[in-house]
């Protein structure tokens, strides 16, 4: 796979019925995880918001979302965060380096509870960015 560059939209507690809404207009594969279904949940209440939803479509386009944690205060206006994806993780680790370089890192890249390597950091602009490195299927 190459690498990819898509929006990550971040809701308050309605990123199941946005994202089926976009689902209906772009179609595609819709799929949805709750924080619960990924034993991520810390409140009984985070136990039905997604923890991550991302459709893909026939056209090639790819809109990820959540729900924001109950722990997280969700502002308006920086409610989006760019994320590169994809198996190529010379290419992406660059990315990382110069994209983390002078802003400010809220997860160091390393390999997570879902065997890729991801993290998030803020660039030096203000602009959020998540990378997520898959890892080779067996």
């Amino acid at each position: 796979m190459a690498s990819r560059l898509n929006p990550y939209l971040s809701f308050g507690d309605d990123a199941r019925p946005a994202m089926e809404f976009y689902h209906s207009v772009f179609g595609g594969t819709l799929v949805l995880n709750t924080f619960g279904d990924l034993h991520a949940a810390q409140e009984p209440a985070e136990n039905d918001l997604i923890m991550h939803g991302m459709l893909e479509t026939t056209s090639g386009f790819t809109l990820m979302g959540s729900d924001t944690s109950t722990r997280v205060q969700r502002t308006v206006g920086n409610n989006i965060t760019i994320s590169l994806s994809g198996d190529d993780g010379e290419e992406l680790r660059g990315y990382w380096t110069k994209l983390s370089e002078g802003g400010e890192v809220t997860m160091e890249l390393q390999k997570q509870m879902w065997g890729d390597e991801f993290g998030m950091c803020t660039d030096k602009f203000g602009i959020g960015w998540m990378v997520d490195i898959s890892q080779p299927q067996q």
